[in-house]
């Protein structure tokens, strides 16, 4: 028996719903009034992250009989409830148009199900190649279901005031090893105020998975778990090197916040970073709207920027995990044309508009990022607290390494990469089991997942 990428039932509920709502009507729908249609966008994104107000009438202003309302599937912008409550709203029916996804699994996953629709035929019509006009691919098996919204690469956010204190510079080319030194020499003090040097936020439920490939994610290719052709990846030295990393620097070396802790205790990155509990975090720069504080976070020392650290001193600077928005059109919706045409507007001049995040359109050009960077610094409460040079040189070296097409099982391999990992954390096996046991149970899940 093939494995699913979730339990048979929801998924039979899922595809249920899709067919209902593919011939079932909708009381929102006001497309059959005459009187203008009405697109319903499903996202985790916040109104503070992005800024839908003025992004949604900037749109509407320009389209006339186009109304686009935003289902927020979470206030907190917590993406794993947003992701469960998105494939509630399709099993039950719900008139869904416009579907943003967060990341590439959950995505290919949604893909598999038939939730979206392929952009294909609207993207020849508008004459451009998705390849070309964004920073970040979206092919799934030589389809487009998506256009990328924002370009977010992956950097070290850096508490300035205590580098300072410490004696150390604000990097702007370095490697894991002198991450892993910083790291050390920024811990201070013992028990529960203790100060680590850093925090690293996962692997947590097969999610934040990055934390496990923080020597991968650096490289041109070979940047995953999977490789192009679906076939594992694990036997990469990188994996393996990566957790002697994490195991160097939370068991002998004592510089990063224990694994136990942030299970035990559901810490949050922010909350580590913000109450100066750890020095340094490595996090997605969607993080730019926050880092000058907000009025639920708030910030009180300088902030900094850095690039994520190389493997060797050799190997080129700038290569890092790039997160982005796909945005899809529904292959429910009943206004497949008019949610596509919000779909391109809004993963290219929106993302001007929105100004929360550097967009991934090709469109805007790199002499255009310090700009970007004073709009969403100025959202913030104290945009002078953030060394705005370091963010920005960040910023304009920082690129995706090759992006793999996910596997429809990739939750799968997560998951089963995850357990292994907290065996090792949590002392009950050894680096080497761990590499051996990742790589038998991703073989098998690739194995049961083959056609």
């Amino acid at each position: 028996m093939k494995r699913k990428w979730i339990p048979g039932v929801l998924a039979g509920a899922l595809m249920i719903g899709l067919l209902a709502g593919c011939s079932s009507s909708s009381d929102s729908d006001k497309g059959g009034s005459g009187k203008g249609i009405n697109l319903r966008l499903y996202t985790y994104g916040t109104e503070e992250a992005y800024n839908w107000k003025a992004t949604i009438a900037a749109y509407e202003e320009n389209h006339p009989g186009i109304t686009v309302e935003v289902v927020n599937l979470s206030e907190k912008g917590d993406t794993a409830e947003a992701s469960k409550k998105l494939d509630l709203a399709a099993a039950s029916s719900e008139q869904m148009d416009i579907l943003m996804f967060s990341d590439p699994a959950g995505y290919a996953q949604r893909v598999s199900l038939g939730m979206a629709e392929p952009l294909d035929a609207y993207i020849a019509k508008d004459n451009f190649k998705e390849e070309e006009d964004y920073k970040v691919d979206s092919h799934i098996d030589g389809k487009v279901y998506a256009l990328p919204g924002k370009f977010n690469p992956w950097y070290v956010l850096l508490n300035k005031d205590q580098l300072d204190e410490a004696g150390l510079p604000v990097p702007t080319d370095w490697t894991w090893d002198d991450f892993a030194d910083y790291a050390k020499k920024l811990t201070k003090g013992e028990g529960a105020n203790k100060r680590y040097g850093t925090y690293f936020h996962g692997p947590q439920g097969g999610g934040w998975m990055e934390y496990l490939k923080l020597m991968m994610l650096n490289q041109p290719h070979g940047a995953d778990f999977l490789k192009p052709d679906g076939s594992s990846n694990l036997d990469d030295p990188n994996f393996k090197k990566t957790l002697e990393l994490r195991v160097k620097m939370e068991k002998e070396d004592q510089s990063s916040v224990p694994y136990s802790d942030i299970i035990s205790q559901k810490l949050s990155y922010r909350t580590q970073f913000f109450n100066q509990s750890a020095s340094m975090i490595v996090i997605g720069s969607w993080m730019n709207t926050e880092i000058g504080g907000t009025e639920s976070v708030p910030v009180n020392f300088h902030v900094a920027v850095a690039p994520y650290p190389k493997n060797n001193p050799g190997d080129e600077i700038g290569y890092t995990s790039v997160t982005t928005d796909y945005v899809a059109v529904s292959a429910s919706s009943k206004h497949k044309q008019e949610a596509y045409d919000f779909v391109r507007w809004y993963t290219t001049e929106g993302q001007v508009v929105q100004g929360k995040n550097i967009p991934a359109w090709n469109g805007v050009k790199s002499e255009d990022v310090t700009k970007i960077i004073d709009t969403i610094l100025s959202g913030t409460k104290n945009p002078e607290l953030v060394d705005k040079e370091s963010l920005v040189n960040t910023l304009l070296i920082s690129k995706a390494s090759e992006l793999v097409p996910p596997a429809s099982y990739q939750a799968e391999i997560f998951k089963a990469v995850n357990e292994e990992y907290e065996k090792l954390i949590l002392g009950n096996q050894d680096i080497d089991t761990t590499v051996a046991n990742s790589q038998k149970r991703a073989q098998e899940i690739i194995d049961s997942n083959k056609k």
